[in-house]
């Protein structure tokens, strides 16, 4: 990723980020001869691993050398390195944070590193190819996402076509290592049309020896044909012992119950579990869990206190908005099974319960165009709020 989208993204977003594409065949043989390669899917204390990027978080998906879930996605991209034949565009959807770009990453490392030796991406964080692409210093690999815009002060809601275009020049240039080129597209899907019709002919045309790798979590909004020349590969949510090992790995100080109650929350993704522990999500969850369960006695005034404290954090609306969605949806879920505990049995009475979908997806809206156009996050708390119990605020 470009330093300056780092510096001033979210914390939440760092290690979760990338997105999606399709896929028609080009083929290219690797050359390289195998070299040593971790044969451990996880990190440990015995590997020498780089400094992160950010120094009081889990490390970028860049230098992230520990994946988890996701071995049948692995296994097929190292059966494709084996075989000696590598498809040139791949397409990497699933939910947010569950570990799509540490998967690119993962995979760009491994094809220019060279063939793996046992049946694993895993490349060894001491090893120079990790150290570099970490380091962003590798000359064979390019990061494709929204940059900063240093005019608005905060990323642009869009990747431009001159960026798509100075992408594909670069995959045009013969390989500085004499192996492959690399491109992680970092939000594919949010690539705006012009760009989007730009990444469509190198595509439809690829240069040898270069793989595009679209990281992507609404697949849905790329157009039909940038998805149907990817090779695809659909990562799902991780199951809770996955999210207990790197919970623990990644926030050791939490007690058990913190941990649990953030693997709830969470529902598979730990890239949201870590955005919710860093932007206080568990007492944000707290909020939303005492608002649903308690709809009629809501007090307006205290609308306003909760629009307030939420929006003196950058991230306070997202982790609120998101919480408030989960909940509505887990209630309704429950409700429908015969399986509301009493909390929830009181948050589906407040109404008809075919009206909660409209109110979901009202929530949902209301989320997506005050973060796509920038709208006041606060007037957009007190105005979900209103939704949510049916008043005026």
């Amino acid at each position: 990723m470009a330093h300056t989208a780092q510096a001033n993204r979210p914390q939440a977003k760092l290690i979760v980020s990338i997105r999606r594409a399709n896929w028609t065949p080009s083929i290219g043989v690797l050359s390289r001869q195998p070299l040593p390669s971790g044969n451990a899917v996880l990190y440990t204390p015995a590997m020498p691993a780089p400094a992160p990027p950010s120094p009081d978080g889990p490390p970028l998906p860049r230098a992230n050398p520990m994946l988890l879930g996701h071995e049948a996605a692995e296994a097929t991209i190292v059966d494709a390195m084996l075989v000696g034949r590598m498809h040139h565009a791949w397409l990497i959807t699933g939910p947010e944070g569950v570990g799509k770009a540490t998967l690119a990453y993962r995979f760009a490392r491994r094809l220019l590193a060279g063939r793996p030796s046992e049946h694993s991406l895993a490349l060894d964080p001491a090893h120079p190819v990790f150290r570099r692409v970490a380091a962003e210093s590798h000359a064979d690999i390019k990061t494709l996402e929204r940059e900063y815009d240093p005019k608005r002060k905060r990323v642009r809601t869009q990747i431009a076509v001159d960026d798509v275009r100075k992408m594909i020049g670069f995959m045009h240039l013969t390989p500085a290592e004499g192996g492959w080129r690399v491109i992680v597209v970092d939000g594919a899907e949010e690539m705006n049309a012009n760009a989007a019709n730009a990444l469509l002919k190198v595509l439809e045309e690829p240069p040898p020896r270069a793989v595009l790798l679209l990281v992507c979590s609404a697949p849905g909004r790329l157009l039909p044909t940038i998805r149907s020349r990817c090779r695809r590969l659909r990562l799902g949510a991780l199951d809770d012992a996955n999210m207990d090992t790197l919970l623990r790995q990644y926030l050791p100080a939490l007690n058990d119950d913190e941990r649990g109650r953030l693997i709830a929350l969470a529902e598979g993704s730990p890239g949201r579990a870590l955005a919710m522990a860093q932007d206080e999500g568990l007492a944000i969850s707290a909020i939303v869990d005492g608002l649903l369960a308690d709809i009629p006695n809501f007090r307006l005034s205290r609308g306003y206190e909760i629009a307030d404290a939420l929006t003196r954090s950058d991230t306070g609306f997202t982790t609120f908005m998101d919480l408030l969605r989960a909940g509505v949806s887990s209630a309704v879920r429950a409700a429908a099974r015969g399986q509301a505990d009493p909390d929830q049995e009181r948050t589906i009475a407040a109404r008809p319960i075919e009206a909660w979908g409209d109110l979901w997806q009202g929530l949902t809206r209301l989320q997506d165009e005050t973060e796509r156009f920038a709208l006041d996050k606060r007037q957009a708390i007190v105005a979900s709020l209103g939704m949510v119990t049916g008043k005026t605020l």
